[in-house]
């Protein structure tokens, strides 16, 4: 036997080229899935106004109600009757104030008034904001109506006598009683200050308290008018 008999010999390693190029026209393909679909995904977030990760949360305080927001009708522009239930189907921002409040009022509904400015066209008429008077002795119908128009003319404002208002504010949670102000501005009403926000099934999901800015409020007030 010869030295070259005992090396064992090496033999060249088969190649396919066709199941090769098969492979990588597969890993392309996959790649371009993934790319779109990551694609998909950060454009999905952005136009909902969620973050691109993690858990969605609001600006808003979130509630979490068993049962839809009991209807009240109260006394709307013209003195026309008009209930919450009609505005099922839309988000309702619902604050409690009234027109003679010399500095939290105007400064909550400026804020709901950037807020909506900073909507869509299509996510602004999702939404409806409202004020109900907690002064219906001196807000009449008329007097509420050129208060909101001032911060924007879509807004509503309701009033009603002092009955209907305690009916109104009560699933709400709004505490409110007079007190003597100043000659100049008569009695003042103290009251809770916080703004409210239903779904569209008339469900109550989110609470703002006072110095919340219409920037906060647009991105959460967006994403319930898509829900």
């Amino acid at each position: 036997m010869t030295v070259s008999d005992q090396i064992p010999t090496q033999t060249e390693p088969q190649t396919n080229p066709a199941g090769a190029g098969r492979s990588r026209l597969l890993l392309i393909v996959v790649a371009g899935l993934l790319v779109g679909l990551l694609a998909g995904y950060v454009a999905i977030r952005l136009i909902a106004g969620q973050p691109l990760f993690g858990a969605a949360g609001f600006n808003g305080l979130e509630m979490t109600a068993s049962q839809p927001i009991t209807n009240f009708t109260l006394t709307g522009p013209n003195g026309q009757p008009v209930a919450l239930r009609d505005f099922r189907d839309k988000v309702v921002v619902i604050y409690f104030g009234y027109t003679y409040c010399p500095d939290v009022c105007p400064a909550t509904m400026a804020e709901l008034a950037q807020a909506v400015e900073g909507l869509s066209e299509r996510d602004r008429e999702q939404v409806q904001v409202i004020m109900v008077s907690v002064d219906p002795a001196r807000d009449t119908p008329e007097v509420l109506a050129d208060y909101v128009h001032f911060f924007n003319p879509d807004f509503i404002g309701l009033t009603g006598s002092e009955e209907e208002i305690a009916l109104a504010v009560t699933p709400f949670g709004v505490y409110y009683e007079k007190h003597e102000g100043s000659a100049a501005s008569g009695y003042l009403v103290d009251h809770t200050a916080t703004v409210s926000v239903l779904d569209k099934r008339g469900y109550l999901r989110l609470l703002y308290p006072f110095g919340t800015t219409g920037e906060e409020i647009t991105p959460d007030l967006k994403r319930l008018a898509r829900e």
